[in-house]
């Protein structure tokens, strides 16, 4: 009897999974390779750009069905996202939803192969992934969004926050789910957090299986194209407008009081709790938690703004006051640190678990009581110096818990609430694309420590195989690369920088400075018909500095009909 050959998915190109994934005859890539929309980032600094920048656009049929694949070469730069290669998946994704809206139904599958924003250009690859993630949260309200994770590099750094948002996503044996990669972990909380060159314990840990059975991916198939098209079949089929994983906010709550974080944690400990989540009732506290004089700026400035409204936050690390300005209601939600924080990973105003999903929280809540009365604004202030890094994290789903916060942000966003980032100190990584990033209108102050990047300068230079020196010279031709608010600016996407007030010791007078500058975001937004992020590619800064967004957004435009 002659044994059945399967054929590899995990094996193909970007290219061959995606003719793989389409009905047979139906593959039309657009902004192929002959278009030679290449970055043009990569070669002042060394590199050789490639004509497709590493991601493949195509539209076809599944099982008849209009679809879009968006399929990641994990061999070009590690599957990262730059501004080209982040405009293609942001501008297709945009398309798909205008077609959503006039009523065909374009369902998007995503071929995850990526280490997450390409830190050769830094934050072009972080705005481009917010934009990805707002386009995904507006496109489940019409059709599910399947992510498929196969193998070979997976789904890192930004983009698992991106697979989190997904209605579905698919994973073999090889497949890995993690928001920071074993070598960060490694270069910023040690190797005894994270050994990146055990690979067993990698896989067990953020592997396919694993993922599975803890409740952060759905579909497991074996590394056939077969298989896989059937998951993709029956997913479509018998889709059912089920509540997303991001909003899933109590049972995902439940497994992190569930654990123990002064106990030793195994995959298998995960699964068990994960299980227990679905009869497990946790008694929340009714009261405010005590704070651990939090400092930084995210703190002092949440105390000014906040001018003695009552807080109303649950947990210390995340606070959060409704405050009236003008005539109009605003909640206020800072994150701080918190030196007992259950998670020790995240004691020094990181975003970590516990704060992805207060964050979602406090803004359903909004939400949900907008539904009927006025739409309370929502101010975000951002000092966080990063995500959490740790062992803990990942394996209870750090992505997940800072997917839940962008898409309460986005939800809230497109259900008419304006959102208002405010940046006087940190944001970096992860952390602004959960806490920050998905607002209608940025406000920053002109200071010289605030910093908006993808990385800490240490990680990024390991990651890049670079020296400190190194790295800053890079900034010098790349502005997108450098971290001063100056270089952020240039990219166009803030609203306003703010000048003369005091980041450190504010006053009262630097406070209504703040206050005018929130009033005057909140009646730009109020003017503006649209509710997603397309501002940011519209402003004077932005027609040069991201002059290849507004290009591949053109270029998509011409070819998807």
């Amino acid at each position: 009897m002659m044994k059945t050959i399967k054929a590899s998915f995990v094996e193909c190109n970007a290219r061959e999974r995606a003719v793989g994934i389409l009905d047979n005859g139906t593959f039309r890539e657009l902004l192929g390779p002959l278009d030679e929309l290449e970055s043009p980032h990569l070669e002042p600094q060394g590199i050789v750009p490639q004509s497709d920048d590493g991601v493949v656009i195509a539209k076809g049929t599944i099982n008849n069905h209009p679809a879009l694949v968006i399929s990641i070469e994990g061999k070009f730069q590690g599957g990262g996202i730059g501004e080209v290669s982040g405009a293609k998946i942001a501008g297709a994704l945009e398309l798909a939803l205008l077609d959503c809206e006039g009523g065909k139904k374009v369902i998007p599958v995503f071929v995850f192969d990526t280490g997450g924003v390409r830190l050769q250009e830094a934050n072009y690859g972080l705005l481009s992934i917010a934009e990805i993630g707002a386009a995904i949260v507006a496109l489940r309200r019409y059709v599910p969004v399947i992510g498929i994770i196969p193998g070979k590099i997976g789904a890192f750094g930004g983009m698992s926050i991106t697979a989190g948002l997904c209605s579905s996503i698919i994973m073999t044996s090889e497949g890995r789910l993690g928001l920071n990669g074993p070598e960060v972990i490694e270069q910023e909380a040690g190797i005894r957090e994270f050994d990146s060159k055990d690979k067993p314990l990698i896989w067990r840990t953020i592997g396919g299986k694993q993922r599975i059975a803890s409740g952060f991916a759905d579909v497991f198939i074996d590394d056939d194209k077969e298989s896989l098209k059937e998951a993709i079949s029956s997913i479509i089929n018998n889709h059912i407008l089920k509540v997303p994983r991001t909003e899933q906010i109590s049972r995902y709550e439940t497994l992190l009081q569930l654990v123990d974080p002064s106990q030793d944690l195994s995959p298998e400990n995960v699964r068990e709790l994960w299980g227990k989540t679905e009869i497990t009732v946790i008694n929340k506290l009714s009261s405010i938690p005590e704070k651990n004089s939090p400092s930084g700026r995210g703190s002092t400035w949440f105390d000014l703004l906040r001018n003695d409204a009552p807080e109303i936050g649950d947990i210390p690390s995340v606070r959060v006051a409704d405050v009236g300005i003008g005539e109009r209601k605003v909640r206020f939600i800072a994150v701080v640190p918190d030196s007992q924080n259950r998670f020790p990973r995240a004691r020094n105003g990181e975003i970590g678990l516990l704060e992805g999903w207060s964050i979602a929280k406090h803004i359903r809540e909004v939400i949900k009581a907008g539904q009927n009365s006025e739409k309370r604004a929502i101010v975000a202030i951002i000092d966080v110096p990063s995500q959490a890094y740790g062992y803990r994290e990942e394996l209870l789903g750090i992505h997940q818990a800072c997917a839940a916060a962008v898409d309460a942000y986005a939800s809230a966003r497109l259900s008419g609430h304006p959102v208002i980032s405010f940046i006087p100190g940190k944001a970096i990584s992860g952390a602004f694309l959960a806490h920050g990033m998905q607002a209608n209108r940025l406000i920053a102050l002109r200071d010289e420590d605030v910093n908006i990047h993808v990385m800490s300068k240490q990680s990024a230079a390991r990651v890049t195989n670079r020296s400190l020196d190194e790295l800053e010279a890079a900034t010098k031709k790349v502005p997108a690369m450098a971290y001063d608010i100056n270089s952020f600016e240039t990219l166009g996407a803030l609203f306003s920088v703010v000048e003369g007030v005091q980041a450190d010791a504010p006053d009262i007078q630097d406070r209504n400075k703040i206050y005018q500058e929130i009033e005057h975001a909140l009646e730009d937004i109020l003017h503006d018909p649209s509710k997603d992020l397309s501002r940011r590619l519209k402003s004077s800064f932005a027609q040069t500095g991201r002059a290849a967004s507004i290009l591949v957004r053109e270029k998509l435009n011409e070819q998807w009909n």
